[in-house]
């Protein structure tokens, strides 16, 4: 079985133009190329030994690919939205380990950093999350605290003069055990409910903050997952973003902006498995002929194609709708709507491409260590992270029936 990537092989075939301009294009190929050639050849090893590669942050900021929405002054691309889901979109094809902790990186430390922080928090922080050298994470979920993130919320802000003082402790936190950087979710008053929560960018070495530790999971493997501890964490109040007790609109417009890029991820992952299932087909023989002869095996890959193009279809009108989403935005309205269905539909979709998949790789494909079994397990994630099927579809209907 031939499951080393191709060369010059167009993953996306001709349905990747999809509204797509030449720049957006020749994006989406650049990562494309830089993801097969650099980052796929680490997926194995991360997969196996949940191994993180402490060089490939800086050396994915040489290439640009950090602060894809940030102004140039403050080291970023410059560019949109859009064009960062196209980039977790190609890199999700060939590492989706990797493909994760970038969107944790990006979307909800720096991203967030850079739409809600102050100037001096974007000029202190910005650059060296942007060039790689920092690596971003965001601290909200914690224990006995899922989908009710904001109510349950139990970490504390207390001020204390120049500082604030973080009692508390965070779980499932992407890139929590190697982060610089963390924007952090606490409660400033407790009697607020979700309206007493303040933002802080939080640094590794502050005193009081502790990687308790590191979490083994059964699919992204690789990004490193893990369990933070805010014991008497001193902070500077300057790191606060926003005002007291604003918090929540951060979290919010995060969310929205998190699920339209979460998406694109679920996107990549079929495409690979598309890919991986037809070349499968082609070279796998049985009762003297490939498998791809057979009618049954046909109609499996030409399900999985149409599933992955309606996914693509709808995942990128939602990047466009989600590209220009003003700040303190998201959290409510049609843009709320669209997100969470867009990774509802996308998450689902992704799980049934990747089951039929395995079902066309056969024994081979339900041993751990192939590819098309390493992709399989990351589907659930993808139903669960961000809110989980259940939540997403309450946003839908909530926003339906006002």
């Amino acid at each position: 079985m031939n499951t080393e990537p191709q060369q010059g092989h167009n993953l996306g075939g001709l349905g990747d133009r999809y509204e797509l301009t030449d720049e957006q294009r020749e994006m989406l190929d650049q990562v494309d190329r830089y993801s097969r050639d650099e980052l796929y050849p680490l997926s194995e090893k991360m997969d196996n030994e949940e191994w993180w590669p402490e060089d490939a942050f800086p050396k994915m900021g040489e290439m640009g690919f950090f602060g894809i929405a940030v102004p140039e002054e403050y080291g970023g691309l410059g560019s949109d939205l859009f064009t960062s889901g196209l980039i977790a979109q190609a890199m999700a094809r060939w590492n989706n380990a990797m493909s994760l902790s970038w969107l944790a990186h990006e979307n909800l430390c720096l991203n967030n950093i850079y739409r809600n922080g102050s100037e001096e928090q974007r000029r202190k922080y910005l650059p060296g999350l942007c060039d790689g050298s920092k690596v971003g994470a965001l601290g909200l979920t914690e224990p006995g605290a899922g989908s009710d993130a904001l109510g349950s919320m139990r970490t504390t802000a207390r001020r204390d003069g120049d500082h604030y003082v973080l009692n508390g402790s965070k779980i499932f936190i992407t890139n929590g055990p190697v982060a610089d950087v963390l924007l952090v979710y606490a409660k400033t008053d407790r009697d607020a409910g979700a309206h007493g929560i303040s933002a802080f960018i939080v640094e590794k070495d502050y005193p009081g903050f502790l990687v308790a530790q590191k979490l083994e999971k059964m699919g992204f493997r690789g990004s490193p997952t893990g369990e933070l501890v805010f014991d008497d964490c001193r902070v500077l109040a300057e790191n606060r973003v926003g005002e007291e007790n604003t918090g929540v609109s951060v979290v919010m417009s995060g969310l929205d902006l998190e699920r339209a890029t979460v998406a694109p991820i679920c996107l990549g992952i079929a495409e690979r498995a598309l890919e991986l299932s037809i070349e499968y087909a082609k070279t796998r023989e049985q009762f003297g002929k490939p498998i791809a002869s057979f009618q049954m095996v046909q109609s499996k890959i030409a399900d999985m194609y149409v599933w992955v193009e309606t996914m693509r279809t709808f995942t990128y009108r939602v990047m466009a709708a989600a590209n220009d989403l003003e700040k303190g935005g998201g959290g409510r309205g049609e843009i709320h709507k669209l997100t969470a269905a867009s990774v509802m539909y996308a998450g689902e979709i992704c799980s049934k491409v990747l089951s039929e998949a395995v079902q066309i790789h056969g024994g081979s494909g339900y041993i751990w260590e192939s590819e098309i079994n390493r992709l399989f397990r990351t589907i659930k994630l993808l139903e669960i992270g961000t809110g989980t099927i259940e939540v997403r579809k309450m946003i839908i209907a909530g926003e339906l029936l006002k």
